[in-house]
């Protein structure tokens, strides 16, 4: 083939440097605000006394800065780097590039502004309100229609692995990001999902395991097929196994989204399917796995030189490692020991840490040097940074599998008459205090080595040029191709349309099958006649609770162990939950269960212990909430917020959103009247009588039914 047959092009290597500048930045905020929430698990006082830096308000703030921020920007800047070379093509949009880059900085930074202002819907990993959701699939798009015009212009005739998991990621997260998002304004700041209780859980949970499988898993799936033989000079180990793992692992993780919820309120049916295909999973995890792994055959004196397969090793085994711990997890005996301790916090980070921090910092070593045309500034700090970070991983994950049995054993334990030998919640997390020391100490070392890459990345640049046109050549495309005898996945990979309709019927099975009867089915989620939708104030009072993030330490939801009922009551029934949007069931306990703490102390209480918890729980590491007891509350949305729900179906009568407020006041002044009778002097419309009518409410519909 001679010269005249190419055609010349080049990559664009400036958006590369900007998604991969805004991870190293994002990642060290990231991992700074983690340091300072576990920090306040053992140090109350690092809350820092006012009510936009306490543990509920950071914590979101971290998970989206890491999850969001940090992660995502390095599967742009994996993606933005690797899919114009794997097509000989640049990206088909130069203006949609940068609309994506500085479209998702914005959205970050909406996120950065709007958690520690208790602007959340409280969904895990989707806590954003809607205008912001609404940008986040404007952004999504643009970004999806830009790979997808890459595809269309491309060099390279068929696709290879790596664009096989960029594309069913693309059309996964579309698909979970708007269905679970439904919801219904009912100001620029504020809405109501459109689902309510089991409802809730399950389609918050089928997006939320989900989202950790095509925003945290294939995605980087699609970087490790790339970067891991790059790095090694080797060819990928297995073609056919790739294809197994690819289309194996997106139709089977769409099914396995329940098994969050064993044990729950959550029809039955749907937690076997869930643990069934979690089951599943490691068959096409671990060839994943394996793959990755064996790509590296005769090249492990490399790996033992070279700090950027020192982290993708890592990284690949810990995917292993994880993708083996969470089918493990969907066992029932399992998850009764696991869930709400933990052992949950430590398995996120396992994954988190080392599958897609290890894999970020190699890929980072790895395509820095080369934008920039010169080596690594320094192998030396490189592997620094490599065992500074595993020593990191190590003290965080060790000591918080150690809390979780601590505290479920204790939990458990009852004595010689019967009775729980700790029936104090807080008595277990006392004893989890030096674990969580430990844990901060981990993440301090893990940002510690974060911050020596950067500085080696720095020296990098600065030592280098920067190359903003990479030239290259190819042939073009040519316009008729003789496919006879051609194996059939091949084929399928020189149809980008038709391969992307056939991931997304593999991705959207599972999740039709699970959600629609769960939604459509009366009977699945049955009724009670006893439970009511809230009072105005009980409305205001949890949406106060739903703001300060109070879910994040407290679940409302006793499954049904004698452990459980013999501590908070009466386990937790499906009917219960069916005007609570959203679902508050939590995922990690540092405090107890609240579903049944309605009637259980006087309205005192609640007031004394929001103000000082230490004051009525001794050694309680909760923050306080003073600014609770002076706050006054702006109930002027609150004819909408009835308005709002009466169009999601809850039976308030016709017209009560004008009387609503008359109704609030009657209820304020008889908890400010009992404050009263305890000596306790407030005002009707503060937080602290909000939130105090919300709480004596939890539990107590059902209470009411047990004693009729």
């Amino acid at each position: 083939m001679n010269d005249a047959t190419l055609e010349r092009f080049h990559y664009d290597n400036k958006i590369v440097k900007y998604f991969g500048a805004a991870t190293i930045i994002w990642g060290l905020v990231g991992m700074l605000v983690g340091v300072i929430a576990a920090t306040q698990l053992f140090l109350p006082e690092a809350n820092l006394g006012n009510p936009y830096t306490t543990f509920g308000r950071i914590r979101p703030l971290h998970t989206n800065a890491v999850i969001f921020a940090f992660v995502g920007n390095a599967i742009f800047a994996g993606i933005y780097y690797s899919m114009p070379r794997l097509l000989k093509t640049p990206m088909w949009n130069k203006g949609l590039s940068w609309f994506h880059f500085w479209g998702w900085q914005l959205i970050i930074l909406a996120a950065a502004i709007t958690l520690p202002l208790g602007l959340t819907t409280s969904k895990e990993y989707a806590e954003l309100e809607w205008p912001i959701d609404i940008a986040i699939a404007l952004v999504w798009v643009a970004f999806g229609a830009n790979m997808i015009g890459t595809l269309f212009k491309r060099r390279e005739r068929h696709m290879y692995v790596a664009i096989w998991f960029y594309l069913a990621s693309f059309i996964t997260v579309a698909v979970l990001h708007i269905f679970n998002s439904l919801e219904l304004p009912v100001s620029w700041t504020k809405s109501y999902s459109a689902y309510a209780g089991v409802q809730d859980a399950l389609v918050q949970w089928w997006y939320g395991h989900n989202a950790v499988a095509f925003f945290l898993t294939t995605p980087f799936l699609g970087l490790m097929y790339y970067f891991l033989p790059k790095a090694a000079n080797r060819p990928v180990y297995s073609y056919k196994l790739s294809i197994v793992h690819f289309w194996s692992l997106i139709f089977i993780y769409m099914w396995a989204g329940p098994h969050h919820l064993l044990y729950t309120a959550l029809p039955e049916w749907a937690q076997v399917l869930g643990t069934v295909f979690s089951v599943m999973l490691i068959a096409p995890s671990w060839g994943g796995m394996v793959n990755g792994l064996l790509t590296l055959r005769g090249a492990w004196d490399k790996v033992r030189n070279e700090p950027v397969l020192k982290f993708m090793v890592v990284a690949v085994t810990a995917y292993g490692m994880s993708t083996f711990e969470g089918p493990m997890l969907s066992l029932k005996n399992v998850n009764a020991i696991a869930h709400y301790t933990d052992w949950i916090v430590a398995h996120v980070h396992i994954g988190g840490l080392c599958w897609n921090g290890f894999l970020t910092f190699g890929m980072l070593y790895w395509m820095w040097p080369r934008l920039f045309k010169t080596t690594i500034y320094s192998q030396k700090l490189a592997n620094t940074h490599f065992w500074i970070g595993t020593l990191g991983i190590i003290f965080y994950a060790l000591p918080m599998y150690v809390a979780a049995l601590t505290q479920f054993l204790m939990l458990r334990e009852f004595d010689e008459m019967g009775r729980l030998a700790y029936g104090n919640f807080l008595q277990t997390v006392v004893e989890l205090v030096p674990m969580y020391v430990l844990r901060a100490l981990g993440g301090l070392l893990y940002l510690i080595g974060a911050i020596i890459m950067v500085y080696n990345m720095y020296k990098t640049a600065q030592k280098g040029v920067f190359q903003e046109y990479e030239e290259d050549q190819a042939p073009a495309l040519a316009p008729s191709y003789n496919a006879t005898g051609e194996f059939w996945h091949r084929a399928w990979e020189r149809k980008p349309i038709f391969f992307t309709v056939l991931a997304t019927i593999a991705i959207a099975i599972g999740g039709a099958i699970e959600i629609i009867p769960t939604i459509l089915v009366e009977s699945n989620v049955p009724t009670i006649s006893s439970v009511k939708p809230y009072t105005p104030l009980e409305l205001e009072g949890r949406d106060l609770y739903i703001k300060n993030g109070c879910v994040g330490c407290h679940s409302q939801m006793i499954r049904p162990f004698r452990f459980e009922t013999e501590r908070y009551g009466e386990y937790s029934k499906a009917g219960e939950f069916v005007y609570d949007r959203p679902f508050l069931w939590g995922s990690k306990r540092t405090g107890p269960d609240l579903h049944r703490v309605g009637g259980k102390y006087p309205d005192s209480w609640h007031y004394f212990h929001m103000q000082d918890p230490s004051s009525m729980s001794p050694g309680s590491l909760m923050p306080p909430y003073p600014w609770m007891t002076e706050n006054i509350m702006d109930y002027s949305d609150l004819p909408a917020k009835i308005r709002t729900l009466q169009k999601l179906g809850v039976p308030y009568p016709e017209g009560y959103d004008e009387k609503a407020m008359e109704d609030l006041d009657v209820q304020a002044n008889r908890i400010v009247s009992n404050l009263k009778e305890a000596g306790v002097e407030t005002l009707p419309h503060t937080e602290i009588v909000a939130m105090i009518a919300y709480l004596q409410r939890l539990g107590i519909d059902i209470k009411a039914t047990a004693e009729n």
